[in-house]
């Protein structure tokens, strides 16, 4: 592109395609520009989901067996949360898989974006089961069931320890994707229903009531609508290209116009792709009626590092402008 124009683009990596380039300029820092074939947070916590995956299957099927042999209505609501559990992390797997998948011409990101539809049917399913809970556990309230809470007991201690093993496997990685973040919080939900569900067992023990059953698979119900609230919430702000947490956007443009030579910025837009690949684009006006070869290497690596050290953001994409551009060149963002 000839610079004469007064507007030129580049990326966080400058010009590693064109010939003649100097050899500091074609390097780049981390991945380059592949933005598809690229493991993303889940995928690097693969192993993590499925061995969680595998116990909470087991611990699912104890708990509904357990559940139809002591009458308990409780473990049956615990059941069906962790089977929603199991299938959101089958999900999470499934996406894992398709966002390692390479970048194409149709699909440039590759499929990175499956992680967060997969998170968006995590979100729901749990919704649902969380609404099915509730009713059922209204509609036993008013009965008095057989229980045995022995059995109760025993298995609801099981499958709380089960939840507590998967819960320290999935805290390091609960914060890196929403996936991992949606696992994390079902294993969560599953633990303090075990733990209601135990309380529930140790009344109907010591006392009687039955109700408590009933009341525990309610309490169950109302941790698990939350959540699903929660990661929707999450889920609907990357659809909508919201800025990435972490990364505000006035601070970001007080940064880049420190950078030596930058006198303006606009169109500046920030997104995630999926968790753990925020993705920043601007516009940049640069003190100069001509932009040549070495002002715009030297600036976009100024750029780079600025981006990149300050907000962890390792994807940006910068046209570099003359002030002569940039006055007639409408701006579709502040």
């Amino acid at each position: 592109m000839d610079s004469q124009d007064g507007g030129h683009g580049g990326t966080h990596e400058p010009h590693d395609h064109l010939p003649g380039t100097p050899e500091r300029h074609r390097r780049g820092k981390g991945g380059g520009h592949s933005h598809g074939a690229g493991q993303t947070a889940t995928g690097r916590h693969r192993r993590r989901l499925v061995f969680v995956l595998a116990l909470t299957a087991c611990v699912m099927v104890f708990q509904a067996v357990g559940a139809w042999v002591s009458g308990s209505l409780a473990l049956l609501a615990d059941a069906g949360h962790m089977l929603t559990d199991a299938a959101g992390l089958l999900i999470a797997l499934v996406a894992a898989t398709l966002a390692m998948r390479p970048s194409t011409d149709e699909r440039t990101f590759g499929w990175q974006r499956a992680e967060v539809l997969a998170a968006l049917v995590n979100a729901l399913i749990l919704a649902c089961v969380g609404v099915l809970v509730l009713r059922e556990g209204v509609a036993r309230w008013g009965s008095e069931p057989e229980i045995d809470g022995g059995l109760m007991l025993w298995v609801a201690v099981v499958g709380a320890v089960a939840n507590g093993v998967s819960l320290v496997i999935l805290f390091r990685a609960g914060g890196e994707s929403l996936n991992m973040r949606g696992a994390y919080l079902e294993v969560l939900g599953d633990l303090l229903g075990s733990l209601a569900v135990i309380v529930a067992a140790v009344v109907v023990l010591t006392t009687g009531w039955v109700r408590a059953d009933a009341l525990a698979s309610l309490a169950i119900g109302l941790m698990i609508l939350p959540r699903a609230v929660s990661l929707l919430r999450d889920v609907v702000h990357v659809l909508l290209e919201g800025v990435p947490q972490g990364v505000d956007l006035p601070t970001v443009r007080r940064h880049v116009l420190a950078v030596p030579g930058v006198i303006g910025v606009h169109d500046l837009h920030a997104w995630t792709i999926t968790s753990g690949v925020p993705v920043l684009s601007a516009h940049i006006v640069l003190d100069v009626d001509r932009i040549d070869w070495e002002v715009e290497c030297a600036t976009l690596d100024r750029l780079r590092a600025c981006l990149d050290g300050h907000f962890d953001v390792a994807h940006c994409t910068f046209q570099l402008e003359t002030p002569s551009h940039a006055e007639h060149e409408p701006a579709t963002h502040a």
